[in-house]
């Protein structure tokens, strides 16, 4: 008992500490690249932007590499915190973190302009497009599937291995919309449907499988090996290739911002800046060639 706490802990303080930052705070953040300015890409921002001074980004933190909180519990780290940093400076403003409390609570914070973006391992989709705009900016086309190394699970590379067992997802993920098409589909083959559990945030279904309460967990590949990485009783069981748009940069319907973004994302790109930022959080395998914008990523 004393080994598994010990196990968990780390991911109990992940997931912990989002309520603690939860009231839209500006929330202290740490880069790992930074990058100059260029006064041309900076002229593209809109007006309040640039009088204000700074862009208000929104994410909700899980797990390295994608956003996570540091040791102190306090200071967020990670892909998208260095993307969207970096894209900022290159813009020659500044960029305010604020931690949106779930997963669900980000499209909502951007339709009600709490955020002028949000970037928290957010997959482009054509419903979500109806409510948002994107930027892209990861290539989403790996996805996995962790278990207890105790299992036994032989590995799979299809969701129609695991017809008839218990899966988790995260709440409002695209891989829990997954899992509810792959069930559809076993049950249509004359096979058990999959027993789909769904968890508020990726911790919180990490944590499940450690301790048995789920036999496996469905997330963001780059994600969960890290979780592997750190909890020895882990093992990737299920490495899934999707044909998904990718990760992107959410915003507001409409926004002015966009421009800006997307002109100073492609500048990262063609220097290098970006590839850096990727190879710094070993997902170099996800850099895109070029950053593209609402129906033209798909």
């Amino acid at each position: 008992m004393k080994l598994l706490k010990k196990l968990l802990l780390p991911l109990v303080i992940a997931a912990s500490t989002q309520s603690v930052w939860a009231a839209d705070q500006n929330v202290p953040f740490s880069s790992s690249l930074h990058v100059s300015a260029d006064s041309a890409l900076k002229s593209k921002l809109p007006e309040d932007i640039l009088k204000r001074g700074y862009i208000v980004a929104g994410t909700n933190p899980n797990t390295p590499p994608t956003t996570f909180y540091m040791a102190d519990n306090k200071t967020l780290a990670g892909r998208e915190i260095d993307v969207m940093s970096a894209i900022a400076e290159r813009l020659g403003v500044a960029v305010q973190w604020r931690d949106t409390g779930g997963f669900d609570n980000i499209i909502p914070g951007l339709k009600s302009g709490r955020y002028d973006v949000a970037l928290s391992n957010i997959n482009a989709t054509k419903a979500r497009l109806s409510q948002v705009d994107f930027i892209g900016y990861f290539d989403a086309s790996r996805l996995g599937i962790i278990s207890r190394k105790d299992e036994n699970i032989a590995p799979f590379t299809s969701l129609q291995d695991v017809c008839g067992k218990q899966v988790g997802a995260g709440a409002g993920t695209t891989q829990l919309l997954r899992l509810q098409e792959a069930t559809q589909k076993c049950v249509a083959d004359g096979k058990p449907g999959i027993t789909i559990a769904t968890f508020p945030d990726r911790p919180a279904g990490v944590q499940a499988v450690v301790s048995g309460r789920v036999a496996m967990f469905f997330g963001p590949y780059e994600g969960l090996t890290y979780q592997v990485s750190k909890v020895p009783v882990l093992t990737m069981s299920g490495q899934i290739t999707v044909n998904d748009a990718p990760v992107s940069i959410a915003f507001p319907k409409g926004s002015p911002l966009e421009d800006a973004v997307q002109a100073a994302l492609n500048s990262l790109i063609k220097d290098g800046s970006y590839q850096k930022i990727l190879d710094k959080w070993n997902i170099g395998y996800g850099a895109m060639k070029e950053a593209k914008r609402n129906e033209e990523i798909f």
